[in-house]
């Protein structure tokens, strides 16, 4: 009985060695470079596990941001203030431009709105990147702090892309880097590390499904032009993992709500983290239409409280969408978006596909109306096909060997263990331009069947000028 005492203490000591000692040897040091706003709960979730597996985080964050808090728990902040506040940290911004994007809606797609629309949309997307570079100029001139950061020797740097600090300030560092893509100006994540063919692939901006008309697939090659004109990528396949699901529960407060929905259920409304809210007369519409429903309804909305809102409503200054989104009391999600410049609603992903596939119902807001909006909702709520056509994507999106959240910290590690995995990149890294692009192969084809043209042409000039010799000596 002694020995085997021995050997249980024996077993329960090497236990407690392997689960508290190995994590923190193997522990690495990482260096986040986040973007505000919807991109901020995406991350925030890895970097709590990242912090739950004893990796040590630290976040790079300016002295205005919305979200990323300059405490806490789960990683060590870095704040940087800068001489003028980044665009995409200014809520009056976004609701300036929604209330532009409204008018130029209301004139009905004239050409001159459709340049007005662009113009407007790359003068913010180039003072954004402008403003955002300023944090690596920061950084940069700040010696003392670049001397902290090179004296850490973090093993990996984990970046949002959709602004460009992260990428100058870990590659002055010398660090490998792991980009957590959400949505950038050339499409999602998909869009900028995998092949998508325009031919049956809407470009991000053209509302279309996949099977486009010979129309739509001009004007998705236009859109495809403008948008590589804004910001151009490599395509590398090898290097994306894609990763979704990242549900907790909810608070306590919000849970109770949505809870005691009954069988009826909940439904969410959201325009997004950089919106505070739409127009008084658009919310005027919309408030009035949720009070007609036995549903409860969590709104996010900053301001001016909505006249008609109802005693079913719920106004929040911020909700767990993404929490809320996976729990099984929600029925629908209204959301808007600006797509081929527009403003739309949609159940539950801002993807016009989804309408094509039976899942979603899309309409113009900028002259809504609350019975327009009341049949919209009630046509998605009771007819069977929109819930069975959700489930099925759900099932096949759903349908994955690990885990989201475990894939992310998977690779996440696999990067830091590999000291970068350069060799998942691909040789175009390598490739000049125009090898990239086979135009050196094109010219190269081009040639031989111009030296072959021009053979054959000589050829026949030969054959025909002899035979007119022979029937020439004939006549002779």
């Amino acid at each position: 009985m002694g020995g085997l005492k021995e050997v249980c203490c024996l077993l329960l000591v090497s236990t407690l060695f392997f689960t508290f000692c190995l994590p923190s040897a193997m522990a690495g040091k990482v260096l986040v470079f986040p973007v505000d706003g919807s991109h901020w709960i995406n991350m925030k979730i890895i970097i709590e596990e990242l912090h739950a597996r004893g990796h040590k985080v630290t976040v790079v964050r300016t002295a205005t941001s919305w979200y990323v808090k300059e405490e806490s728990p789960h990683y060590k902040s870095i704040t940087v203030t800068l001489p003028k506040g980044v665009i995409i940290e200014d809520e009056d911004f976004f609701v300036s431009f929604l209330s532009k994007m409204l008018e130029i809606q209301r004139g009905r797609g004239s050409p001159l709105a459709f340049i007005k629309f662009f113009w407007e949309m790359l003068s913010a997307l180039g003072n954004i990147h402008w403003e955002a570079s300023q944090l690596a100029v920061e950084i940069f001139e700040n010696q003392t702090l670049m001397e902290e950061l090179r004296s850490t020797h973090f093993d990996l740097a984990l970046i949002d892309p959709g602004t460009p600090p992260g990428v100058l300030v870990a590659h002055k560092l010398g660090l490998p880097m792991v980009f957590n893509v959400r949505w950038i100006t050339s499409g999602e994540g998909h869009f900028v590390v995998a092949p998508s063919p325009i031919s049956y692939v809407p470009t991000s901006g053209f509302a279309a499904s996949n099977q486009m008309t010979f129309g739509e697939r001009v004007k998705n090659a236009g859109y495809y032009i403008l948008n590589n004109c804004i910001d151009r990528f490599i395509v590398s396949p090898p290097i994306m993992a894609q990763t979704s699901d990242l549900q907790k529960p909810l608070p306590a407060e919000l849970q109770q709500f949505v809870e005691g929905s009954g069988e009826h259920g909940v439904i969410i409304m959201s325009l997004g983290t950089l919106l505070k809210g739409l127009p008084a007369e658009i919310t005027s519409e919309i408030a009035a239409a949720f009070a007609q429903l036995p549903q409860r309804v969590v709104w996010k909305h900053v301001g001016e409280r909505p006249k008609n809102l109802g005693n079913n409503t719920l106004l929040v200054n911020w909700m767990p969408q993404n929490d809320l989104l996976g729990h099984p009391k929600t029925r629908l999600f209204c959301r808007t978006w600006w797509h081929q410049w527009r403003l739309r609603v949609y159940l539950p992903w801002q993807l016009l596909r989804l309408e094509v596939r039976g899942a979603a119902k899309a309409f113009d807001v900028s002259n809504l109306k609350s019975q327009d909006f009341l049949k919209a909702i009630k046509e998605v709520l009771h007819q069977p096909s929109y819930r069975e056509n959700m489930q099925r994507l759900s099932r096949l999106h759903r349908d994955q060997p690990v885990h989201p959240l475990n894939n992310s910290i998977f690779w996440i590690e696999f990067v830091m263990r590999h000291k970068g995995a350069a060799h998942l990149r691909t040789e175009s890294y390598k490739m000049p331009w125009y090898s990239y692009h086979s135009l050196d192969v094109i010219g190269f084809l081009l040639a031989v069947m111009l030296a072959l043209f021009g053979a054959v042409i000589l050829i026949m000039r030969l054959l025909c000028l002899r035979m007119c010799r022979r029937q020439k000596s004939k006549i002779e």
